[in-house]
């Protein structure tokens, strides 16, 4: 008995030290693992429209973004993230299905994802499929702006729990906008308006207020709330007071740039620079998009105070991306649709709680595409196999560790019936732009970035560059050409 009994109180105490040794090792890792171990956070994913990196935390010293900015002082600002195809209907399926447009087949703005891969798992239905409250409120699939306002659009309903479309005074006002191109339109030319009354009476205030109702209603559990801002698309409307913020006279625009003449036809998105407008159209539509912006930037200001008064901010990852970049000017081009810089730089802000890295921006080459990955892994949700993109996580802790050697970017433009569409791929890599038109039969365009940041010199021809554009040719085929991914079953 005394021996059995001894066997126990050795086998107790061995025990007691193991599970000793366990809470020990368990402490020694939660303080050594990184901020970014957060299993059942809410997720918080806050969208603009056509919103170029004009913002003062990317650098522009005259446009006023101070909640954008605070949230980057908050997390980490990728300085070099890219879209995957500069239009909102792509670019938007290609971040929430995870697969670049080669996969999900969307590359225009009519055709729905679901008509292409009808059993994908968006990014938002995971975390509804995982037991999150999943709600949309205003643009975060694609629809038409101004014209769908107010309606669902191209919305994915498996994605949600719940959905607000929001409609303000900025649909009524629409009479009194004016376009540089009368009768067009207003979404698809440049066209603005300094509004009468409040930011609550237009549509993105309106949204901002939605969001707020829909954070305090759900703020007792997990979460998945994604808010799209419909500013600074065109018709960059905004109340009179933004638009004061910038005095017409002190508005830089782009002065007319070399840079046309030497590339293919196919590059330019218009065949007349800056639409023929005169110089000070041209301000007053920089100024219109700035005061956009600012609009937008004051109503996400107004979530983020939501999210801090319910205590919500130490819980709460929270995203903030553009689905394209845009142009003002630069090349003689405006809005979106090529393969320059411009429209490809997109701003991308990740703030999670506790992070390592908070307050420091990242130039690693990133990609929407990596958006999905991301917020699976942080929230410990197992991905669909074959997105296009990689978990951002570990740049989360350290934004100087190396990453893509490229990002990838394209776009198609149909040129009518019975005429092939025109096909561009563009690489980026660390140093160079690698473009080329229909496999190249329509031209091609390179770009040192070390020497021309803005590119403006077309190096295609020049044969002393013959061995870079090779790899970077090849670095395009490899990635066109990449595996099928798999199709998941949409369980909920």
């Amino acid at each position: 008995m005394r021996r059995f009994g001894g066997s126990t109180t050795i086998t107790a105490c061995l025990l007691a030290s193991l599970v000793a040794n366990a809470f020990a090792q368990e402490k020694k890792a939660t303080e050594n693992s990184s901020s970014t171990s957060t299993a059942r956070m809410n997720v918080l994913l806050l969208m603009a429209d056509d919103l170029n990196p004009s913002l003062a935390c990317y650098g522009n010293k005259i446009v006023k973004s101070p909640n954008v900015d605070r949230l980057a002082a908050r997390g980490v600002r990728f300085d070099r993230a890219y879209c995957q195809f500069p239009l909102c209907n792509p670019s938007r399926a290609s971040m929430l299905t995870g697969l670049r447009p080669d996969r999900s087949g969307v590359e225009d703005n009519a055709v729905h994802f679901r008509d292409v891969r009808p059993r994908i798992v968006t990014l938002p239905q995971l975390f509804k499929n995982e037991g999150f409250f999943t709600a949309r409120i205003g643009k975060i699939f694609h629809y038409g702006v101004p014209g769908q306002i107010g309606t669902s659009g191209l919305d994915d309903p498996p994605s949600w729990n719940a959905f607000v479309n929001p409609k303000g005074r900025d649909r009524d006002d629409e009479p009194l906008i004016y376009s540089i191109l009368p009768g067009t339109g207003f979404g698809a030319t440049v066209s603005w308006l300094a509004a009468d009354g409040t930011d609550d009476e237009q549509t993105d205030g309106r949204g901002a207020a939605a969001a707020i109702e829909t954070l305090e209603k759900h703020a007792d559990k997990p979460f998945f709330i994604a808010v799209g801002f419909y500013r600074p698309h065109t018709p960059y409307v905004a109340p009179k007071k933004y638009f004061d913020m910038y005095p017409l006279d002190q508005v830089p625009f782009v002065e007319p740039e070399p840079g046309r003449s030497n590339v293919p036809k196919a590059a330019l998105t218009n065949a007349k620079p800056n639409y023929g407008m005169s110089d000070h159209d041209r301000r007053a539509a920089v100024q219109a998009y700035y005061a956009s912006i600012t609009f937008m930037d004051a109503q996400l200001g107004k979530v983020l105070d939501a999210v801090d008064r319910l205590g919500l901010t130490d819980k709460t990852i929270v995203v903030f991306a553009s689905d394209h970049g845009y142009h003002l000017g630069e090349h003689g081009l405006w809005q979106k649709m090529s393969l320059f810089e411009e429209s490809t730089h997109v701003p991308l802000i990740f703030s999670v709680p506790g992070m390592k890295a908070k307050g420091r921006s990242s130039r690693a080459l990133v990609e929407l595409a990596d958006v999905y990955p991301t917020l699976a892994d942080l929230a410990s949700l197992k991905e669909p196999a074959g997105l296009g993109g990689r978990s951002l996580k570990p740049l989360l802790d350290d934004p100087d560790r190396s990453w893509n050697d490229a990002v990838f970017t394209q776009v198609r433009r149909n040129r009518g019936k019975n005429v092939p569409p025109i096909l561009g791929r563009s690489v980026r890599t660390d140093r160079y732009r690698y473009i080329e038109w229909n496999d190249g039969e329509l031209g091609a365009q390179l770009y040192d970035h070390d020497s021309d940041p803005r590119e403006l010199k077309n190096l295609a021809d020049d044969r002393s560059y013959a061995a870079t554009i090779k790899e970077l040719k090849a670095l395009i085929r490899d990635r066109s050409t990449g595996p099928e991914p798999s199709a998941p079953k949409a369980s909920k």
